[in-house]
């Protein structure tokens, strides 16, 4: 689970920001929302950021996405981008490297993860273990005449000379040091922990525009307990399906798509069994609606383009959160409400939370004002952050525990809108 990230000269942050999943002294919704780790720290599992158009809320969620494709970045060549980008309101902070501390827990036991880079080269990674109140370092690597240096604790990590100049030829100055062992059979103890949590525990981010029937077509095909949960699901939700059938079935190879198996990296002998076939397996996805009419109860099938967005959108949703939860991971979702009702954004949150079970967290950015309704009743004072943009184009974050008073406050909502918690859209007369 993740404790906190600190990041500067990242996107819209200049400054150092915080954000953290650290739950207050508050033991509202303890049982369901709060995880205790074996330290005494306890986790939230769900938070939300709150702001108005382009005053940052993307740009938090694109820190954790920025770490996880980085982690896996697959470059073959030092001369590409590292995939960071810099605050560019400034004359200065483009020619500054960009920095992220990123505090964890992996089986219960705490790390921290330090990277600072630019957009050609890595300077500094680190890895730090917990074993007492202070960390242990198990390995950093810095950038000497453009090349990377990898210094492992002798007394915590056992590498030999011969691993250690593998992994070194390995780490290019672009890519990540997790990248790196990721092409390499060293066994790093320790360490290896942290490259199974990242693969394991770090889900891609999801945005307004992604594309997320696809993948939850392929999730559904394969398991029949997703199918069962999002049958569950949206029929509590009200959304009148009562079953979802899939096959596999054969489609034609058109011509555009012929030539971009051609340039492909597709092996050859699947390209020429492509080929001669002229067709590929791909699956077929239909709903079947059942209905009361005159003459009694009817089913009726549609397939996926005869759906609402918002019914396809939720499935997408739910499909992922269904998979942040059966692994205990971690998942980002920018504007959870986009092209749903209030109220199924709500049932969303409501079903992640009373999954007690699992230690999955789940960070979302939104617009919608009725989130402010749920506090108190569903979500924790502590979960709700904000982001407001200052003149310079700095992204201030800032937690709703942050303000005094909030206990004697008839509704949160109402103070939002007064202008309390700042984070509103400047429109001007």
């Amino acid at each position: 689970m993740i404790q906190e990230l600190r990041f500067k000269n990242f996107l819209s942050f200049r400054e150092e920001t915080t954000f953290s999943f650290e739950a207050d002294k508050s033991t509202d919704m303890e049982d369901f929302q709060v995880v205790k780790m074996n330290d005494g720290v306890r986790l939230l599992k769900f938070a939300m950021v709150y702001g108005a158009n382009a005053s940052g809320k993307s740009n938090l969620l694109s820190a954790f996405d920025f770490l996880y494709d980085f982690w896996s970045n697959k470059q073959t060549d030092s001369d590409g981008d590292t995939g960071v980008e810099p605050f560019l309101f400034d004359k200065e902070t483009p020619n500054l490297p960009s920095e992220f501390d990123l505090k964890f827990y992996v089986n219960e036991k705490r790390y921290w993860y330090h990277l600072e880079l630019n957009s050609t080269a890595v300077i500094s990674e680190k890895l730090y273990i917990y074993n007492s109140s202070q960390p242990t370092l198990l390995f950093k690597r810095d950038l000497e005449n453009n090349f990377s240096k990898l210094t492992f604790n002798s007394a915590a990590i056992k590498v030999s000379s011969v691993a250690q100049e593998k992994l070194e030829l390995e780490c290019l100055k672009n890519i990540s040091f997790f990248s790196a062992i990721g092409r390499t059979n060293v066994d790093l103890g320790e360490i290896d922990k942290v490259h199974n949590w990242i693969k394991e525990k770090m889900l891609p981010n999801i945005s307004p525009s992604t594309q997320m029937f696809s993948y939850a077509e392929r999730k559904l095909y394969k398991d029949d307990n997703l199918k069962k949960h999002i049958l569950t699901f949206l029929d509590k939700a009200d959304f009148n399906i009562s079953g979802i059938n899939s096959e596999l079935v054969k489609r034609p190879i058109s011509n555009d798509m012929m030539t971009y198996i051609e340039t492909s990296s597709i092996p050859e002998n699947e390209k020429e069994k492509l080929k001669k076939d002229g067709t590929f397996d791909s699956i077929k996805t239909s709903f079947s609606h059942k209905v009361k009419n005159k003459r009694g109860e009817e089913v009726y099938s549609f397939d996926e383009f005869q759906q609402s967005r918002g019914t396809i959108r939720m499935i997408g949703v739910e499909t992922a959160i269904y998979e942040a939860e059966n692994k205990s991971a971690f998942l980002c979702i920018d504007e959870l409400e986009s092209s749903l009702h209030p109220e199924l954004m709500e049932f969303i949150i409501q079903k992640f939370l009373e999954n007690k079970e699992s230690h999955s967290q789940l960070l979302i950015s939104t617009h919608c004002l009725e989130i402010f309704n749920l506090i108190d009743d569903l979500v924790r004072k502590d979960s709700v952050w904000f982001t407001q943009k200052d003149n310079s184009g700095n992204t201030d974050l800032y937690s709703l525990i942050e303000f005094k008073g909030l206990n004697k406050m008839s509704s949160i909502l109402k103070s939002y809108k007064n202008g309390k918690f700042g984070a509103i859209p400047n429109i001007k007369d």
